[in-house]
């Protein structure tokens, strides 16, 4: 796996994820802040992989998720709210992680999206 894109809305988290998606081998990590510059970067380049803050301040990624299915985009969740977020239908079968993520949670997710990946 060599790109992966983070949505996140806090810099340091998304700082942190992608100091952890590096250690992992990742060898490209793009960073958005909202589900218009990840739609933008989804525009303009390839991705294996998206790593999705759920809450995005005044929105959620669901509906940057649903671009990332139509492409055939795996992808991940990760909240700071636990399991009372609620996901709609189609991904609710999506792999997460709740925050504070580390390496370990990390991997197992991009092993839980992507089979064989760790």
């Amino acid at each position: 796996m060599k790109r992966v894109l983070v949505l996140e809305d806090n810099f340091i988290i998304a700082m942190e994820a992608e100091d952890i998606l590096k250690s992992l081998g990742i060898e490209h990590v793009e960073i958005a802040t909202n589900s218009a510059e990840a739609s933008a970067l989804i525009e303009a380049q390839s991705f294996d992989f998206a790593l999705l803050d759920v809450n995005l301040g005044a929105e959620t990624s669901f509906d940057f998720a649903g671009i990332l299915v139509a492409r055939g985009v795996a992808f991940g969740f990760v909240s700071g709210y636990g399991e009372d977020t609620i996901f709609p239908a189609p991904l609710r079968d999506i792999p997460r992680i709740s925050k504070p993520f580390n390496e370990v949670s990390v991997g197992s997710l991009l092993g839980l999206a992507i089979p064989g990946q760790s």
